[in-house]
């Protein structure tokens, strides 16, 4: 007898555009909420969005709550919950990049509320995923949470943020490709569970950063545009997939290992693009389409090389060799690649 099930859970409101923030008391009032909110942001994103977004959601009943975080920290999120205690939310709202939506989003599945994703910058799948990301020690940890209750998503402040974080979410996309294929992958080796419509969405995604990178320019709101709505189709997939499958292969291992050997030398995004080119390599050989990835990343000013990432070569050759300890997740990376493999794939992709 047939017995498969699956729970999806998915943003109920999903609102993107020009000047957005002002329809932010009418998209969370769609949700029925009750209680005071509580407003998670750090110092930027609070100047950018956050006082504005405390004015709308004044207009929906108590008067929102204010804490301001300076690092994305597991101490951070313990302030958090603190507040929680004090305060007895009816729900929370992280306003910023990925660090006030991540501990905003971790916190609220911690003490069960629900969690409104208000981004600031287009760095990352993070704004609409049930994951969060954070840093501790020479490691990061990847959390499982809920998926956001709303995400929204105002273009004419997300193309004001810093280039270089609207290139690493450009970036995490076109990763994309690589993770599908790893994923497809296991589900041939080792029977790993794969949902044909959440990597063909994922992939679909990839397909629409590669084709229009050549459009995606600083300054333009259209650019925002593009990137957020790549972002929330990334994260509407791994919700569809029940796992960050979709958006995370061996591509991500290597940015994971990357963040042990050299932390903080690079953005999250940047390091997945890098380690993408020469998954694509690895995965289809020089005639393959890892040309066509590193040429997307050229496009939109994103890092190819090593150089580029500010991390040295015999970092990038560990981190490939060694990525595959980071979790127990088969990708083309297998049970390890030899130095000598890796150092071709870096050599003849041009990221060494």
């Amino acid at each position: 007898m047939f017995r498969k099930s699956t729970w999806i859970r998915l943003p109920r409101n999903v609102v993107v555009g020009h000047e957005v923030l002002s329809r932010t008391s009418e998209a969370v009032g769609e949700l029925q909420l009750t209680g005071t909110p509580l407003v998670v942001t750090s110092p930027t994103p609070r100047s950018a969005a956050g006082d504005r977004v405390i004015e709308e959601l004044a207009t929906l009943g108590p008067d929102p709550e204010l804490i301001v975080v300076e690092e994305a920290t597991f101490d951070a999120i313990e302030r958090v919950l603190a507040r929680t205690e004090d305060v007895d939310p009816g729900y929370l709202v992280g306003v910023g990049g990925g660090k006030a939506i991540d501990i905003a989003k971790m916190a609220a599945a911690d003490c069960e509320q629900g969690f409104v994703s208000i981004p600031t910058a287009a760095s990352h799948d993070g704004i609409v995923s049930g994951r969060g990301s954070v840093p501790e020690g020479g490691t990061r940890h990847s959390v499982a949470a809920k998926p956001p209750l709303a995400v929204i998503a105002d273009t004419s402040v997300i193309a004001d943020a810093p280039w270089r974080l609207t290139t690493a979410g450009c970036a995490d996309i076109i990763s994309n490709y690589t993770a599908v294929r790893d994923w497809q992958l296991a589900h041939r080796l080792q029977n790993v569970y794969y949902s044909e419509y959440a990597g063909a969405l994922s992939r679909m995604t990839a397909e629409m950063l590669v084709e229009n990178s050549g459009s995606i320019r600083q300054g333009l709101e259209e650019s925002a545009w593009i990137v957020v709505k790549a972002l929330v189709s990334s994260g509407v997939a791994m919700s569809i997939a029940g796992s960050s499958r979709p958006a995370s292969g061996a591509e991500h291992l290597v940015s994971h290992q990357l963040d042990r050997l050299a932390p903080g030398a690079a953005l999250h995004g940047h390091q997945v693009g890098v380690g993408s080119i020469m998954t694509a390599y690895l995965q289809s050989g020089q005639d393959g389409d890892w040309e066509d990835v590193r040429d997307a990343l050229r496009s939109i000013g994103a890092p190819t090389t090593a150089d580029e990432l500010g991390i040295d070569e015999a970092t990038v050759i560990e981190a490939l060799t060694s990525a595959h300890e980071i979790r127990d997740r088969y990708t083309i990376l297998g049970d390890g690649i030899s130095e000598a493999a890796a150092r071709e794939a870096a050599a003849v992709t041009g990221v060494i």
